[in-house]
């Protein structure tokens, strides 16, 4: 049993009504699931504000609410707690909960708008062939050494982060990898947290549905960094122009790493095939089998945190070249007939334009690239031109379609995205709001030595439309249909 009083620690308390030297059972801040003793944390939500359920769970039972202003009416035998911030509270008091297990090991937060998934994933991967117990916090999974639980955000609520981090404590895990998104730290999850190091990877157009401008969705990874100890290190890439922006008020250990400038750690790719990429870091050749030049900046990020956190450089290249991709990032298979299908993440307009690029620089000239994608619905709708744009100058051919339209019509979706197309790349464009049509009919186009790129989606096995998610895995899709080529 945890006292109230000593949850509380740290936390900006601005009055206290009633007596907080009590025993708690659990901190909750959905009151459909308090319970007789627990902790109701009143948030403001985005859609909900926590503070008109406050009766509620004083109803079923709650000894405490924490909340952002006092309710009306008060009950005489709840303690009521009004804090600055309901967000932050819940995260410093679920810190202290979970007796702060995130000082009991080495935590990496990895933020930026692409390659998160990518290179929290594989430094799990890294420091696990390094023989040490390892965790994962991240969009696709949340691995607590060898246990894996099913992700529901990219960054989860602060209750949960503590209650992984804790049974990575129990389970004697020494790192953990944890993705950080903007929506996290803006929402204040990562308070209370102990980071013994923060990565970033770049900036780019996204969630601007959620931050209002660009200029805030930079501020908002800033924070992250500003709130590094001195104990910790920043690793930024410097090639990104926000890098500099991200080291400004950090009081950690400033580390850059680039491709194309001066970084502390520095790449050069020496060349670039289907197979893999052969490069150097800080002078050393390593081959290995992940492709593109977004790798290579995520394989310099991985390298710069393994070295930051101590180990030796030439374990670190063996390491490296043994690697495989992460599920649904550049993810590729090739029919019997020679089309090579690659299935990838890329949501963002910058995210595409890499993969594109990727598969540009590794093609010989004679096949045709065909590219599906789509755009979600009830998201940033600002990018949905440009996505489109992008497929339609760096492809030969281009199918729109739906990728989760929620509840948007996916056609008025597509409608949206095909404004961004050029007048001289519309011909070779087609739209087929059916996902599973769209890639049969991109698979069905190709010929021998052609390239199949199905973009928006990655590892999901879902799609979402009118709010409804059924069962749909891009790469499956591929597979399915290639196998089917076999039966004739």
């Amino acid at each position: 049993m945890k006292r109230l009083k000593d949850i509380l620690y740290k936390v900006a308390v601005k009055e206290v009504y009633g007596n907080i030297d009590i025993t708690i059972g659990t901190l909750h801040f959905d009151s459909r699931k308090v319970g007789s003793g627990d902790v109701f944390v009143a948030q403001k939500g985005v859609t909900v504000d926590g503070h008109q359920f406050i009766e509620k769970a004083v109803s079923l039972g709650a000894e405490a609410i924490v909340c952002e202003e006092m309710p009306n009416d008060r009950s005489e035998e709840v303690a009521y707690i009004i804090v600055e911030d309901s967000n932050a509270a819940l995260a410093i008091m679920a810190a202290n909960y979970y007796n702060n297990p995130s000082k009991s090991l080495q935590l990496v937060g990895v933020t930026g708008t692409n390659g998160k998934t990518t290179i929290a994933s594989l430094l799990c991967q890294l420091f696990k062939k390094a023989g040490y117990k390892v965790g994962l916090l991240s969009t696709v999974k949340v691995m607590v050494d060898e246990e894996e639980f099913k992700a529901t955000h990219t960054t989860p609520n602060s209750v949960a982060i503590n209650q992984y981090l804790s049974k990575m404590v129990e389970t004697g895990v020494d790192y953990c990898f944890m993705e950080v998104s903007s929506h996290g730290i803006h929402q204040k999850r990562t308070e209370g947290l102990e980071f013994s190091g923060g990565v970033f990877t770049n900036l780019s157009h996204d969630h601007l549905d959620y931050h209002e401008t660009f200029a805030e969705y930079r501020d908002v990874k800033k924070a992250f960094f500003d709130s590094l100890p001195k104990s910790a290190f920043a690793l930024v890439n410097i090639d990104d122009k926000n890098g500099q922006i991200m080291l400004q008020n950090t009081k950690a250990n400033k580390q850059t790493y680039a491709l194309k400038t001066l970084g502390d750690f520095k790449a050069k790719v020496l060349e670039k095939r289907l197979s893999g990429t052969l490069l150097t870091i800080n002078g050393i050749e390593v081959w290995t089998k992940l492709i593109g030049e977004f790798n290579a900046y995520n394989l310099l990020a991985i390298y710069g945190v393994a070295e930051l956190l101590g180990l030796e450089k030439i374990e670190i290249l063996r390491i490296v070249s043994e690697l495989e991709s992460v599920s649904g990032r550049f993810q590729y298979t090739v029919s019997d007939d020679g089309v090579t299908a690659i299935v990838d993440y890329a949501h963002t307009p910058d995210a595409l334009k890499n993969v594109l690029q990727t598969i540009n620089d590794i093609r010989t000239g004679n096949e045709t690239v065909i590219t599906v994608v789509g755009c979600g619905g009830d998201r940033d709708t600002t990018k949905r031109p440009k996505m489109a744009l992008i497929a339609s100058q760096l492809s030969d051919q281009v199918v729109f379609t739906s990728d989760n339209p929620r509840t948007e019509d996916p056609q008025s979706i597509i409608d949206e995205m095909e404004i961004g197309v050029a007048a001289e790349n519309y011909k070779k464009t087609l739209s087929i709001v059916d996902r599973r049509q769209a890639i049969k009919t991109a698979c069905k186009l190709a010929k021998s030595g052609d390239i199949v790129l199905v973009a928006g989606k990655g590892h999901e096995t879902y799609q979402e439309v009118n709010g409804v998610r059924h069962h749909f895995d891009d790469l499956e899709e591929v597979i399915n249909y290639f196998n089917q080529l076999k039966k004739h």
